[in-house]
């Protein structure tokens, strides 16, 4: 069943003293008295407290500064792509945005199908005239996170939920161990795959493969299901999450989270559209554009780290460090990265298929 959801149409203005007073200045322009609408395509649920959600409030947030409709669609299997992207073009959406890799074909045979439609594909590498594929170095998180969990654990156990090895995946697990064993040599990682994005029980068995063959404390996690805390919880072991803040839920075991802020990319790159100024390509921002973030820190996490992890955030923050700089050598011993050279952005984005020191892939 179709599910649409229309957020106001409205540019939001508050009225004080007789004074129209706008929150954002620069979406106050002739742009947005027209309301535009949005098509956003989910491969999972608009409140799934994790990836999904944390793309459909983004757009949300974007939406109220610049009086878009948004419609959605939940849980798009890849072969519905295409079926999917016809129906928003027949609402007359002029944007269209994708929230995961598997849409690639799909969204690169629409672009060319519907060349006065743009096209945003979070995740993906393509690009086209209308077609954008963007994503956050969310690894630069994943190594605070590591910083945090090194810190953090008693026994040098960390445990590992990871949908597939795929470069993204590799790339976060490769910075979240990197980032423990800069604090804490002694620091191991056990991975453990799900083969699934969203399935809650493969997640939540591969969680419990790991707590249960090592001595692990501290439990993180990239996919989209948020079983593993769920797991976690019930061992009575530490947390780190992902996607979004899910400290609530979990207030006993919760450390922090890599999170998103879409509407950092949304926002900008939206109102580009409107004013006729956008052009096709690939994004991959870092944390300096605040469209990766780090959870506050619950009370559960140990005195001195958060100093700690600050040190960190403002080496990146500074430009004059990256998580993948050298020497780094792979979990064989043999050096990978030379001192004084970094990974390529093609390297991290599409051939990452090794892991650093300290990785243990528990699946093999």
């Amino acid at each position: 069943m179709k599910k649409i959801f229309v957020t106001a149409g409205i540019f939001i203005a508050a009225l004080i003293v007789g004074i129209a007073v706008i929150n954002n200045s620069e979406a106050n322009t002739e742009v947005t008295t027209k309301t535009t609408r949005v098509g956003l395509i989910l491969n999972g649920f608009k409140d799934d407290k994790s990836w999904c959600q944390s793309h459909y409030e983004g757009l949300c947030r974007t939406a109220e500064e610049l009086n878009l409709s948004v419609i959605y669609e939940e849980s798009v299997l890849p072969e519905d792509l295409p079926e999917r992207i016809d129906e928003m073009v027949e609402q007359e959406c002029e944007i269209i945005i994708a929230s995961t890799f598997g849409y690639a074909d799909g969204m690169m045979a629409a672009a060319e199908k519907y060349p006065d439609v743009t096209f945003f594909h979070a995740t993906g590498v393509g690009e086209r005239k209308n077609l954008t594929s963007y994503f956050g170095r969310m690894y630069q998180m994943r190594y605070l996170c590591g910083v945090v969990a090194g810190l953090q654990t008693k026994t040098d156990k960390i445990g590992y939920v990871a949908a597939m090895p795929i470069s993204e995946v590799n790339r976060g697990i490769n910075a979240f161990a990197l980032g423990a064993r800069s604090v804490n040599p002694d620091a191991e990682i056990y991975v453990s795959w799900t083969d699934s994005w969203t399935d809650d029980e493969s997640a939540r068995q591969a969680a419990i493969r790991l707590l249960e063959s090592q001595n692990i404390d501290i439990l993180t996690l990239h996919t989209d299901s948020i079983a593993p805390l769920d797991a976690a919880e019930e061992y009575g072991v530490f947390s780190i999450g992902y996607n979004i803040d899910n400290s609530a839920n979990y207030p006993d075991t919760y450390l922090t989270a890599a999170t998103w802020d879409w509407e950092c990319f949304y926002t900008s790159n939206i109102l580009k559209c409107l004013q006729s100024k956008f052009v096709g390509g690939h994004c991959w921002e870092g944390v300096s554009t605040g469209i990766v973030s780090l959870a506050p820190f619950t009370k559960n996490v140990d005195s001195g780290i958060a100093e700690a992890v600050e040190k960190e955030m403002d080496r990146l923050l500074s430009g004059t460090f990256d998580v993948f700089y050298g020497p780094i050598k792979d979990n064989s011993g043999a050096l990978r990265v030379a001192a004084g050279e970094s990974m390529t952005d093609d390297s991290m984005l599409n051939s990452f298929d090794w892991y650093v020191e300290g990785v243990h892939i528990s699946d093999e």
